[in-house]
This record gives structure tokens, sequence and C-alpha cells, in this order.
């Protein structure tokens, strides 16, 4: 069953009164596929045309879609012979970040992204996607072993932002995220990063730091919520979809800021509708990309990082 979100209400209607009439048609005599077929042509045409107009709220609301895919997901249809690697050697495993050994193509990748989960079970075991500082410090663990066995790193971001409880800042929360950005940008082998659903502050640059980042079309990135920021800045979260608009959080808006790269496409009516084509196409976006950076050399590689975001805080 598809989880239809407020504005696509429309949408919803019409695929009720199409499932209302296959239901009723079964079993009868009465041939009605041509009413049905003009009805799903109906559907998939609004269906486009509403995604093709959507506001910065309308698309934060899908990029946190609840069957949106996952880091798990992507493992599955666009990876290949997944090895996870856990904890932190420090203080233990944060399963809101993962991490470990991958093929992408035939290519070694040493794979990294936050996962959300998908159901309340897997969503309380992962934090909702928000690492915390053994979390990064795995992150940075894999990424110095990449850079010692010249794997290229990939990184998948979905997430709100780190966690903020206590237990967190008494760990070093803000350390954590700094080293882990830290690393990213000191590695010796190419670097992807890409924004799946929500990139969210510190959270998510401390894993997309990178000298490559794409960006899915429905995704936002930015460095609060819009509930945050209108708490802020007009007291009340009810104002989220002014926030959303003025903080520039989609993909569109970030690839003519320069803080993104590339868009990636996702299917009609969001990645939820087809997780499998949505994680075949980041894999190819990916590929092509690590196929343009393996020319470079180390230096080459620290250099593009860096003018890539002094011209961003320029």
């Amino acid at each position: 069953m598809i989880s239809y979100l407020e504005f696509e209400k429309p949408v919803a209607e019409l695929d009720q009164r199409i499932a209302e009439l296959r239901a009723a048609a079964e079993g009868d005599d009465v041939d009605i596929s041509n009413e049905l077929k003009r009805l799903e042509v109906k559907s998939a045409s609004l269906l486009e045309t509403t995604y093709e107009s959507l506001s910065p709220w309308q698309k934060t609301q899908v990029a946190r879609h609840p069957a949106r895919p996952h880091f798990r997901d992507y493992v599955e249809h666009a990876f290949d012979e997944f090895v996870p690697l856990g904890g932190d050697r420090n203080y233990g495993e944060d399963e809101a970040i993962m991490g470990g050994l991958a093929r992408l193509g035939g290519r070694k990748v040493v794979l990294i992204g936050h996962e959300k989960g998908n159901d309340t079970a897997s969503r309380i075991r992962h934090n909702f996607g928000m690492g915390k500082p053994e979390g990064y410090r795995k992150a940075i663990r894999l990424m110095e072993m990449a850079g010692r066995f010249g794997l290229p790193v990939v990184t998948l971001v979905d997430t709100s932002g780190a966690f903020p409880g206590v237990e967190a800042e008494e760990r070093g929360q803000a350390e954590a995220i700094a080293r882990s950005t830290e690393a990213c940008l000191a590695l010796p082998v190419p670097m992807v990063a890409s924004i799946v659903g929500e990139g969210g502050s510190g959270g998510a640059v401390a894993l997309a730091s990178a000298e490559r980042v794409l960006m899915f079309e429905h995704a936002v990135y930015s460095v609060i919520s819009p509930e945050g920021c209108a708490s802020i800045l007009w007291r009340t979260a009810e104002k989220a979809p002014d926030a959303a608009e003025a903080m520039k959080v989609t993909a569109q808006d970030l690839e003519r800021l320069g803080v993104i790269d590339r868009i990636v496409g996702e299917p009609v009516g969001g990645a939820h509708r087809d997780p499998v084509a949505a994680a075949k196409a980041l894999g190819e976006a990916i590929g092509e990309e690590l196929d343009m950076l393996s020319r470079n050399s180390a230096d080459e590689l620290k250099r593009m990082r860096e003018e890539r975001f002094l011209k961003i805080a320029g």
C-alpha cells in the first residue's frame, strides 16, 4: 500500500477509484478495461504534473516519506558483496551510521551511510538515522582504512541531524563531527557523497565533505530543519513551509548555488515508488563520478575538495 502525502490527495482519490472499479469488476462480465486504462493514464499524468512543481516544503515531505529507501535498500539494489564493519574501537557500535566494504560495478569501495530504519523497531534500533559520536568515529576509522588500502569512499547521507542527547554530548559529539569532516577532506582517495533523503546540519556534512556531492531530485540539504528554523525566526513551527522556501533546501537551488555538483533523477512520484530504479540510477551516477575521479592523484583530490569548499564559503 502506498502512503500518500497531503499534497497527493487528488492522486490518491483517483487511485482509490481505480481500486474500487477493479474490485467491482471481479467475476463480472462487464468490460471496464477502457475506463480503467483511462483512469490509470489520468492518475499517472496527474502524479507527473504534481511532482514537476513541488514546493521546497513538499520536497521536504517527500525526502522524509516513511517508505523512502534508506542505506540498506541501496546496498541491496546498487551494490554487491557488502561486508559490514562495526564499532569505533573506542566506545561501541552505532547502528545509525553503517559502513563496510562493497563492490559497485566491479569496483571495490568503502561504503558509509545513515540508516533510518523502515518500521518502528528498526527505527528505534537505528536511532532514526541520528548518529552518535561512536558512529562518526567509526566513519573516521573506515575512511582511514580506505586511504591505507587505496579504496574509493562512497557515502549515503540521510539524517535529520546528529543525535542531540546528553550522552552524545558527554562523549564528544561536536569533536567527533569535526574530526569526521576533517577525515573526509584529508582522504588520499576519491570520495563521492550522495544526499539521498535528508541532509541535516553537521550530522550530514561530516559524511558529505567530498570532492563530488550528488543529490537526489527530491532530497533536501540544510543547516537546520525547516521546523527548527521557523521556531527560531517566527517562534512557531507552523512557518516551516516559509522557512523551507527561504533556506533554499532543494537540490535545484543547491546546484545553482554550487553546494552540490549533480542532481540524480528519481522515479516519477519519488524514490519510494520504485526503490529499485532509484538505487540503480544512483549507483550508475556514483560509478560515473568515480570513473572521472580515478584519474586524479591524491594531491589533486585534496586540492579539489579545498577549492570546492572555499568557493562555497566565498
